[in-house]
Parts: structure tokens; sequence; C-alpha cells
């Protein structure tokens, strides 16, 4: 494994490592560097910009009258626009800063709860309940600051398509972007008038082609400079790229002889000691003692009826050997855990072996799409108490 894991590094092949044992198994992933565009986080806060509108925005905001008679009109306002203009009012009587403490968010949703003329004015509860998004820091996240952070940012000939638009992220990030990525340029569904919603949509949509011309040129001229040809990158890849700026990932995974020869002993110790990993860290342990077993003896723990009980005492020996060397002296795996490794005694069962297939396979299907963020640690299964746990080491 670890000899496979060198080659497949040196030649720059992904490899996922996944084995089944008895009622637990193990799934982990080693790349050199795995860049994510599109990495389709579950909860991600929409990118409207309610607290630093560009001023397209803030001049579309402007022409919508808030306080109209017109009821109809009035419960037909989106959102977006309510929320611009209640954060314009606010700061202007608040020295030119935004609710931040627990009280004033509280006292910000009662200001706009005051301008409902109706119960019924659905764009207002809207308004209320996405409150939080004014709230939201300006500028870019500290995911996105550590990546335009990195040194790959400093292109040559030899990068990736990926770097060099990180590259050229980071430019417009610090000119055109005045601290802030490219605008996503969607908008989610809102109570309002049609004729209201699609103009508020056109107004983020030119923003974010905006955005998108900007970088666009900055990956070409980079491209120039490092002596690339300036349309070896897809404009549908880099529209893709600001479409998804702010949600990019970068997985570098430690080699698995790292791991293996200089772990570190304060994350094993903090597993061991959780309650909700002990058990996960515990068939880790076991897992990488059974070879160590096998290497010393030629066969796995339990393989053997009549070895069982000098089989359970040799592998507590050994894994607490095993600890010793991981730096984790006195630490010990529960007498049940190793009665059960050697209760396994190497079997694969079907079961076990076709959910270790399917969460390799996913990882697998991470990898090859660049879609979603494949796991960062090792995926321990344990199959007593139907959990499973990744354990960063």
């Amino acid at each position: 494994m670890l000899k496979l894991d060198k080659i497949c590094r040196e030649a720059n092949v992904m490899l996922i490592l996944a084995r089944s044992y008895g009622l637990t198994g193990i799934v982990r992933v080693s790349v050199k560097e795995h860049t994510v565009i599109e990495s389709k986080p579950d909860h991600f806060l929409d990118d409207l910009r309610l607290n630093n509108p560009w001023p397209e925005l803030k001049r579309f905001a402007d022409t919508i009258d808030v306080s109209v008679e017109d009821h109809v009109a009035h419960k037909h306002t989106p959102y977006i626009i309510i929320l611009v203009k209640m954060a314009e009012e606010w700061t202007k009587a608040h020295g030119g800063h935004l609710p931040s403490t627990r009280d004033e968010k509280k006292e910000f949703k009662e200001f706009i709860k005051a301008r409902m003329v109706a119960l019924d004015e659905d764009n207002y509860k809207e308004a209320i309940e996405a409150s939080f998004k004014v709230f939201a820091s300006q500028g870019i996240n500290s995911d996105l600051q550590q990546l335009i952070s990195d040194g790959c940012t400093e292109v040559n000939s030899s990068s990736s398509d990926f770097w060099v638009m990180v590259a050229a992220l980071k430019e417009f990030i610090t000119n055109e972007g005045s601290g802030e990525a490219p605008l996503e340029g969607s908008i989610p569904d809102m109570t309002s008038s049609t004729e209201l919603y699609v103009n508020l949509q056109k107004v983020y949509q030119a923003k974010a082609e905006s955005d998108f011309l900007v970088i666009w040129q900055r990956v070409r001229d980079i491209l120039k400079k490092i002596g690339r040809d300036p349309d070896s990158i897809s404009k549908t890849m880099i529209r893709n790229f600001c479409k998804n700026s702010r949600k990019l990932k970068v997985c570098r995974c430690r080699l698995i002889e790292d791991e293996f020869r200089n772990p570190s002993p304060s994350e094993l110790l903090k597993y061991l000691n959780n309650d909700d990993y002990s058990v996960a860290t515990g068939f880790y342990i076991l897992l990488r003692a059974v070879d160590r077993f096998a290497a010393n003896y030629n066969s796995f723990p339990g393989q053997f009826d009549w070895e069982m009980d000098e089989d359970i005492s040799r592998l507590k020996t050994t894994a607490v050997g095993l600890l010793s060397d991981l730096g984790c002296s006195g630490s010990a795996v529960t007498e049940d855990l190793i009665n059960e490794m050697c209760r396994f005694g190497a079997s694969e069962l079907h079961a076990v072996a076709a959910f270790i297939g399917g969460i390799a396979s996913q990882e697998v299907i991470k990898l090859i799409t660049r879609q979603f963020v494949p796991m960062s640690g090792t995926f321990v299964f344990n199959g007593i108490d139907q959990k499973s746990q990744v354990l960063v080491l």
C-alpha cells in the first residue's frame, strides 16, 4: 500500500484505498493535489451584496418607493430591494454602521416589520427572515483568502488552468472587485411582481457578466505573460469558475507513509478520548495492528479457532506496541474491540464490502467529475454500532 501510494504520487495518479474487514472497513483518498471548482456546499449564503450594493443595484433600488401607498405594489416589492433600502436607512441613522449586536439585529427586524401595512405582505416576512444576509461580513471568506494566498498563484508555463484562473481572481479581488469576488449573478425565488423580479435579475446578471469579462481578460493576459496560448482556457470554463469563485476548494492529502510514520499524537489521543470517535479510532488502530500481527505470525488474528485465545493476547500486545510507536504510550484499545477483531478472523462480509465499495465509488465520482469535495481523511465504518466517522490524522 505504501509503495503503491508513492508510485501514484510520482506519476500524479489519484489513488483510493478501500478495505473491508469483518464488520469494519476503511476508505482513504490519496492525491497530491485535487482542485474543485464546483464544490456544491450544502449551505452557502446567497451572493446578494445587500450590505455592499454596487452602483447599478443602488440606482435600481432608488427607483422603487418602498413607502408607496398602492397596496398591491407595496406587497410585491422584492425583499432584496426592501433590505438594500432598509440597510441604507439604518446606516445613515447609526453612524454608517450595520447591526452587529444581538439587540441591534432584533431592532433591525422590528425596523422592517414596522414598514408592513398589512398582515398578508409575504415580501416583508421574507425580508425579516432574510435579514441575517445583511449582517454578513463584506469581502471574501477565510477559505478563499487562504486560496489566493497560496504559493501556486505565482504561475508559470506549467501551472494548471485552475491556478491561472485563481491568479486572475486574486488580481480582480485586489483591483476591480474592491475586496469582493466576482458576483454569481443569480437571485433566489421571492414574492415579487414579474416585472420587478425580471428587472432585478437583469441587474444581477449584468454585474456578473461584467465581472466575468474582467476576469476573462486577466486570464488571457496572464496566459500571454507565461508564454501560453491566450485562448487555451475556454470562456465556458472561466464563466463557470467565476460563478463558483467563492466556493473553490483545493485538496492536498498526506502521503499514507507520512500518516503512518509521523501521525499527530495529539490528534490521535483526542479521537481516542472522544466518545463519538473512540470506536472508529479503535478500529483504525486495530486494522493497522492486524497487518503488523500478520507480518509477525504469518496469519491474521482469529483465522484459526484453536488459536483464538492466544491471538487475542497477541493482538492486544501488538496494538499496545503500535500505539506506543505512534506516540500514544499509556493508551489502549478496549478489550471488546480486540475480541471483535479476532472474531472477524479477516473475513470479508458481502454487506460490509458492498457498503465500503459504495463509499469508494462515490469518492471516485467526485474525483473524476471534479464536483463536490472528496474526504480529507480516513473514512472508518463501524458496523457494530452502524456509524461512520472520518479521521484526519
